[in-house]
């Protein structure tokens, strides 16, 4: 156990918890991947965050009771497809369960040795390769180095979660 971890009780009232990381504005990306038999895979997260500079890192949490659990652990690639204002409605199709969120068809093949599925006006795209997958409680945490980055659109707003819902931001000094 580590000294962080004897010191820090352990919070008792997980509804206190969620309650609390709801005020946790996060932007929202949609992370995709192929399993072994070529079948594409995707969810809405949150929770995406760089790790290391050196050498360059990123993480994934996904739950152990994703539907892409098993796939997107075991894939050797991911992309990070970080959304925009405009994407809503894909980080919606992407958060359901039981449908087919890859039937719109607004999502390519990347180009060369792996047809890694990947949307094409994403803000920012980051093909990775996966370098671990770490279990932390209920989720993995899928680490990830940068293989390729391509930045699309810098100033359009992102989308973010926040109090449980999406939001875009508005820019400081605008009027709503």
């Amino acid at each position: 156990m580590s000294p962080a971890q004897e010191q820090t009780p352990a919070v008792t009232d997980a509804q206190a918890f969620k309650d609390a990381m709801a005020l946790l504005a996060a932007p929202v990306s949609v992370v995709t991947a192929l399993d072994a038999a070529g079948r594409r895979w995707g969810f809405t997260a949150s929770s995406v965050s760089s790790v290391s500079l050196d050498p360059p890192l990123l993480m994934v949490g996904i739950a152990l009771t994703s539907s892409c659990h098993t796939a997107m652990a075991q894939a050797g690639q991911f992309v990070v497809n970080l959304l925009g204002e405009h994407h809503r409605p894909i980080a919606q199709r992407f958060a359901t369960s039981g449908v087919d969120r890859f039937a719109a068809g607004d999502f390519g093949a990347w180009e060369g040795d792996a047809a890694l599925p990947y949307l094409p006006d994403a803000k920012v795209l980051l093909r990775c390769r996966t370098v671990d997958v770490i279990r932390a409680g209920d989720h993995d945490l899928l680490l990830g180095t940068p293989q390729q980055i391509r930045i699309r659109d810098e100033s359009a707003p992102p989308l973010l979660w926040y109090q449980r819902a999406f939001h875009t931001p508005v820019p400081a000094g605008a009027t709503v």
